[in-house]
């Protein structure tokens, strides 16, 4: 996965985009590279290789503006090198992007025949292309983002820049995901919430097809059409200490000591010692969306959950990697303890079956990040089968997390080694 953050406000957008990316160095890379306004031009950095190397060369350089993206690249459409690294510039245009354009080639082929010379190999620099495009015909960074919208196919989070408009960052997306955190003289905008949790915990999710227009320390988002959304805010229980490594050699290892905690997180509040029994809490499925939780009456709360649960007939638990294999150990648990068959399958595997899905079925999708790609797929293609959705996630207000129906956390904390560690 690539990993990107944007910065708008009165500080350093050398400092702040360095550190974001230092937080987003767990979902793996190739090459890094960051634009960020100096005068009259956005000054693009880029490096092959590890961060540092691209510290290194930022060391020597400054910056006289207040605005920049920054990029941590994975190849996939062309080899990992300087050449292809982001951000990707076209005429004063400078663009980010996470995901892949599937209308590549065609898009490439338009491009091409309308005179476009490509820089690199990527499916992203098409991206710059076609909002150069549009601003030579006299529209604004926003105007020319709204117009190329709907001539993007796949999976894409983007974030732009225009000279013409050296205020303002446009950030766009359809499936990875993009949160934007607002300090008092600043706006932050990151593809995980540990790239902004430093400088502020009050943060909104966009969904798909919302577009923030980011001009200073403050944001408006807007709908595909330029309708304005109002959005609501959400509180970060995270710490800055908690995506720290506090004195270990590294995150793994300070994780794995972290272990005990975290099976005490994510049980204790399901035990009611009173009674000696658990008690599922604010599991939401009488709820309309994720935000009642904070508010929901528990006992009514129970009651609808137990009421969903007693007529189950079958579960279907959904997960990827590690998460699958904790899965697998879920089912012999469930179906020794609760009676009930349950089917574990791989989200990528699953989400391509023609499925036979019973009607009293309870479909649970577990994911640490509540952004896996083919958990989430799986999971919206059983929502419109109008089978009962639980997710079982650790970062609250993730896309599945929004999505379920009902909720489970984790409550480990952050999780920032490679291998999983809780």
């Amino acid at each position: 996965m690539c990993g990107i953050v944007g910065y708008s406000g009165s500080g350093s957008p050398k400092d702040v985009i360095l550190d974001g990316l230092k937080a987003l160095e767990y979902r793996g890379y190739d090459s890094a590279g960051v634009a960020i306004l100096d005068g009259d031009q956005f000054k693009r950095i880029r490096a092959e290789g590890k961060l540092s190397t691209l510290k290194e060369k930022l060391d020597h350089e400054t910056f006289s503006g207040h605005i920049g993206i920054g990029h941590t690249r994975w190849a996939t459409h062309g080899k990992p090198s300087e050449r292809n690294a982001h951000p990707h510039c076209v005429k004063g245009i400078s663009i980010v992007h996470n995901g892949i354009i599937e209308n590549y080639a065609e898009l490439r082929e338009h491009l091409h025949a309308e005179g476009a010379e490509f820089n690199s190999d990527t499916d992203s620099e098409l991206v710059a292309h076609l909002i150069a495009a549009e601003v030579d015909k006299n529209k604004s960074l926003f105007e020319s983002v709204l117009a190329i919208l709907p001539k993007l196919t796949g999976a894409f989070s983007i974030l732009a820049v225009s000279i013409d408009q050296p205020d303002e960052i446009v950030a766009f997306k359809n499936g990875p995901p993009l949160i934007i955190g607002k300090a008092a003289t600043e706006v932050i905008v990151a593809s995980d919430v540990q790239a902004i949790v430093k400088h502020t915990k009050e943060v909104i999710y966009l969904e798909d097809f919302e577009i923030a227009h980011i001009q200073g320390a403050n944001f408006k988002v807007y709908d595909r059409d330029g309708k304005i959304i109002a959005k609501k805010f959400v509180h970060i229980d995270w710490s800055p200490e908690q995506v720290e490594k506090q004195g270990y050699q590294h995150f793994m290892l300070k994780e794995i000591f972290e272990q005990p905690r975290a099976v005490a997180s994510a049980i204790g509040p399901h035990i009611d010692l009173n009674e000696h029994r658990v008690a599922l809490n604010k599991v939401g499925f009488g709820c309309s969306s994720v935000e009642e939780l904070d508010r929901v009456d528990l006992q009514q709360d129970y009651q609808h959950t137990m009421e969903l649960f007693k007529n189950v007939e079958r579960i279907f638990i959904i997960a990827c990697g590690t998460s699958y294999y904790a899965a697998m150990v879920g089912k012999y648990v469930i179906e020794k303890m609760a009676r009930v068959p349950v089917e574990v399958d791989i989200a990528s595997e699953f989400r391509y079956r023609d499925i036979v899905i019973p009607k009293n079925s309870l479909f649970i999708t577990v994911s640490q990040s509540g952004e896996t790609a083919d958990t989430l797929a799986a999971l919206r293609l059983v929502k419109a089968m109008q089978i009962p959705t639980l997710s079982i996630c650790n970062v609250k207000r993730s896309t599945i997390d929004r999505e379920a129906q009902g909720h489970l956390y984790m409550n480990a904390g952050a999780e920032i080694g490679v291998a999983s560690t809780k």
